[in-house]
């Protein structure tokens, strides 16, 4: 159905000579592809590639904006403007592009370690204000460039290059931080479900506001089948749950499994004929407080989250900027010597 609802928004508008009618290929770039062959981003990159033409926006509108990493390299490989930028810094990169141009539209692309270690400062503080972007993050729970050092999502134990006795560090969930840093756009998919990762790739482009989107990604050299026990297709319908508004939560072959709250505590009710009984998903709610909640559950306890966990309306950061400058113009003296003289100068006799 979500693909659908992508085709219908394409098909629906007629091609004009300002907006003209595009398809995938016209966002597939002419550089060649250079990930490992079976990589998850592979599947981000088309998803992305098919969901652009949908929200009727020109090429040279677009921009996108990445760190450094494997998921960096996607301003390549896609036919529009972007900046591959510094270590961490690519949501700062996007703030400047969006507050001098808040026409664009702006896409950052990041990692589980470029995102949430050295860049954790910069990807707080853009999800807090607001700012009106696309933050899509590959989570592979490993550092892939530098060939397999366990990065702040790796879980508790795991064994790698740099723990060779295994990690000690508590993991950082990306939901937990977006949610607790204010975003106004959270949602999680991953990359082995191609038609439900390009709908919530479309919801998070088409709200107005920071979207942010942690998109589970194998990597299939240094960390692979890190989600393989609840995303593999013969396992997901009952190890993980698709979270939609309005709808009792539920999962399972058939949908007979569900979830209702015990106080603070999710409570999973197997076999549950009763729809009163459960938890009616709510994305909308002002208030973190559900969304946070859904966001603890984690395999081998529950199954798995994944869909949109808060959408709500709140000013953008560069709307209020814009307003500020308005009335700065309007408010200050013309007068240069009046502005190098002002209030905070003094002089000494």
């Amino acid at each position: 159905m979500a693909n659908n609802i992508i085709k219908n928004n394409t098909a629906d508008v007629l091609p004009s000579e300002d907006i003209p009618l595009l398809t995938r290929k016209d966002f597939v770039s002419d550089q060649e592809v250079r990930w490992c062959p079976g990589c998850g981003d592979y599947s981000i990159l088309a998803q992305m590639q098919k969901m652009l033409p949908a929200l009727r926006i020109p090429r040279e509108n677009i921009v996108f904006v990445s760190g450094i990493g494997c998921s960096s390299r996607f301003p390549y490989y896609v036919e529009s403007y972007g900046f591959h930028s510094i270590h961490g810094r690519a949501p700062a990169i996007a703030t400047g592009v969006k507050a001098a141009r808040p026409d664009l539209s702006v896409f950052v692309v990041t990692g589980d370690g470029d995102g949430l270690s050295i860049g954790g400062n910069h990807l707080l503080h853009i999800l807090r204000r607001n700012l009106d972007v696309t933050i899509i993050l590959f989570n592979n729970r490993i550092y892939g460039l530098t060939k397999g050092q366990y990065s702040p999502t790796s879980d508790i134990g795991k064994t790698t290059k740099s723990a060779p006795l295994g990690t000690i560090e508590s993991p950082l969930d990306p939901v937990k931080l977006a949610l607790a840093a204010g975003a106004s756009f959270v949602a999680r998919s991953v990359d082995r479900d191609t038609t439900h990762l390009e709908s919530i790739l479309y919801e998070a482009a088409k709200h107005k506001g920071t979207s942010f989107v942690e998109v589970y990604q194998n990597c299939n050299i240094f960390n692979d089948g890190a989600f393989a026990a609840f995303a593999e297709k013969d396992v997901s319908p009952e190890k993980m749950v698709y979270l939609e508004h309005g709808k009792p939560v539920r999962f399972g072959r058939q949908k007979e499994h569900g979830l209702r709250l015990s106080g603070f505590k999710p409570e999973v009710l197997e076999n549950v004929s009763d729809d009163s009984e459960l938890l009616v998903h709510d994305i909308y709610q002002e208030s973190t407080a559900l969304a946070s909640i859904l966001s603890t559950m984690d395999y081998p306890e529950y199954p798995v989250p994944v869909g949109i966990f808060r959408q709500v309306e709140r000013e953008t950061y560069e709307d209020q900027l814009d307003m500020q400058v308005v009335q700065a113009r309007a408010n200050q003296s013309a007068d240069l010597q009046d502005l190098i003289a002002g209030q905070e100068t003094w002089v000494v006799g």
